[in-house]
């Protein structure tokens, strides 16, 4: 990019809020928002479409460079999610899916091939970006970056309550055996390993609601904004 914006990178593991929080940050900015686990559950669901296995590094990367994938809002709003011209919003968040993507996510060429379409997004007023790699990887100088965590029986009971909103059932004990499974395959994958940045904020919302996360947020995101130029990045 030749000109400079502000990129605001919220990383973190799965279930810490981090998407939640980051759309929220980016509506209150004015922001684009960039789910990035979305990009990575959808080569995971386009694969099971497609028939191609979650250890075929050469097909999934050839998948993730050409899939046809859209992001748009709702009736009301809410961000929607396509792929191949289907609404897939509510398939790229069940279990399996989940799971599907942080295999795929360990695959060097896949990350790559997904490498310039996550920086796309980095367009004017600016960017919020939640996913696992942010801050480390795909914007190492973005203005602001915060890890956002909570321990993973937290975890699992917000993602139990997700799917009970969903209409699909689940067992806490399985969540959180899944939860623990997919934490340890993101930080200890060779490429991108899940950690904070050197420079990063971390914010345990363990036992903070919505509201206090976002404020927290949005208290360090100004206090950087307003204390320091925009950096010439991207």
């Amino acid at each position: 990019m030749t000109k400079a914006v502000p990129v605001i990178a919220i990383d973190g593991p799965g279930g810490s809020g981090k998407g939640t929080i980051g759309l929220l940050v980016a509506k209150e900015l004015k922001f684009h928002f960039l789910d990035s686990g979305a990009l990575y559950r959808l080569v995971g669901l386009a694969a099971r479409h497609h028939g191609i296995a979650a250890d075929n590094e050469e097909a999934l990367t050839v998948l993730a460079g050409h899939m046809d994938v859209a992001f748009a809002a709702g009736k009301t709003g809410e961000p929607r999610v396509y792929l191949e011209g289907e609404d897939v919003t509510n398939d790229i968040r069940t279990d399996e899916v989940s799971q599907l993507a942080s295999q795929v996510a360990a695959f060097p060429r896949v990350r790559a091939a997904l490498f310039d379409r996550q920086r796309a997004f980095a367009k004017s007023p600016g960017l919020v970006a939640d996913g696992r790699d942010m801050g480390t990887v795909v914007f190492p100088d973005a203005d602001v970056k915060i890890f956002l965590t909570a321990s993973a029986e937290t975890r699992a009971e917000r993602r139990f309550k997700q799917l009970q909103s969903m209409g699909s059932g689940a067992s806490i004990g399985d969540l959180l055996t899944s939860i623990r499974d997919r934490d340890e395959r993101d930080r200890n994958r060779p490429v991108a390993p899940l950690r904070p940045a050197d420079d990063a904020i971390e914010i345990d919302s363990s036992h903070l609601n919505i509201d206090q996360v976002l404020q927290r947020v949005l208290e360090v995101v100004r206090n950087r904004l307003s204390a320091e130029p925009v950096s010439g990045q991207r």
